[in-house]
């Protein structure tokens, strides 16, 4: 009988160390996906485009496919690809999570750029005759899964600097639970976007009540407006993620004034506030400074990317999708 008590303390001992590490998981997972808030914001705003033109009918599967596609990118090659990188060249992390912020920055200076200068943006060169509906719901999925892969791998690097490391084991369960968690909070909120106004719609011409028809109404033509403040918060949340990656970066690399002098006028801001509103007031200086960094870095790229990267990398993926 003792030895049957001892054996379920000894089980009841690993079953706290269990609870523990998945509590650990959760938490490290949870921070983690806070920190890649922008690239959350820019894929949630992004992946709405991609189901321009398509039935109604397809518009739930199209989300499906690409939700799947973008679960795939990340456990089996960001994820492996994430841990390998940590385990033999810690080193890297720091200067590709300033790469992959410079692209947010890039990303966002570039909408701003084209809605202040319209006749400069250059549409989408997709066919404009009707053609096989299968091969251009192909094409346009696999086209969102490509921007999903750039945008998943800054989220799963953001990630892996976010977490405390431990174990290899901790470190993957915490990245999986990334991964799955954000790819919810992108495509879950994606599929209401996109049949929001369909529900709408059938709100408005099937309610009961006048207040039903009338919510109906109101949530079809309020989507137009939805969208284009989801584009908006994306974008700020873009330049504002994006310069603090890079600012960081550059301080953990050795190189200071950029970080210090946004810390220090974001602390004379935030001290000139009550003592209980000091530190949103320093956090919304810190991120108005980090936005203002990461557009004017954005401005600079846009030719460097748009003019040099863009054409080379055409020209060695041309006809890859």
């Amino acid at each position: 009988m003792s030895g049957l008590l001892a054996l379920l303390d000894d089980v009841a001992a690993i079953a706290k160390v269990a609870a523990a590490s998945v509590d650990d998981i959760a938490g490290q997972a949870a921070k983690a996906g806070a920190k890649a808030a922008g690239a959350l914001i820019d894929d949630a705003a992004v992946t709405p485009k991609y189901l321009v033109g398509f039935a109604p009918a397809r518009e739930l599967p199209i989300v499906g496919k690409i939700a799947r596609g973008s679960i795939r990118n990340k456990l089996l090659f960001l994820l492996p690809a994430g841990l390998i990188l940590s385990a033999f060249a810690p080193w890297l992390i720091s200067p590709l999570l300033m790469l992959g912020g410079a692209y947010l920055c890039f990303e966002g200076a570039e909408k701003i750029w084209h809605a202040l200068f319209p006749h400069e943006h250059v549409v989408d060169a997709a066919p404009k005759v009707p053609g096989d509906p299968t091969h251009l719901e192909k094409t346009k999925v696999a086209g969102a899964i490509k921007t999903d892969f750039i945008l998943s791998a800054e989220i799963m690097t953001i990630a892996l600097a976010a977490i405390p490391h431990s174990t290899i084991w901790m470190d993957a369960a915490t990245l999986a639970v990334v991964a799955i968690g954000v790819t919810a909070a992108v495509y879950g909120p994606v599929a209401l976007i996109v049949k929001a106004d369909d529900i709408g719609l059938v709100m408005a011409e099937r309610g009961e009540w006048a207040l039903t028809r009338k919510a109906g109404c109101m949530l079809v033509r309020g989507m137009p407006g939805f969208l284009r403040l989801l584009t908006i918060v994306g974008t700020a949340a873009m330049l504002w993620v994006g310069g603090n990656i890079v600012v960081h970066g550059m301080h953990t690399l050795g190189w200071h004034p950029i970080y210090d002098f946004i810390h220090h006028w974001a602390g004379l801001v935030g001290g000139l506030a009550s003592e209980a509103l000091a530190p949103t007031v320093t956090w919304i200086a810190r991120a108005t400074m980090d936005g203002v960094f990461g557009l004017a870095l954005g401005l600079v790229l846009i030719p460097i990317g748009t003019r040099l990267i863009a054409p080379v990398w055409g020209a060695v993926f041309k006809g890859k999708a």
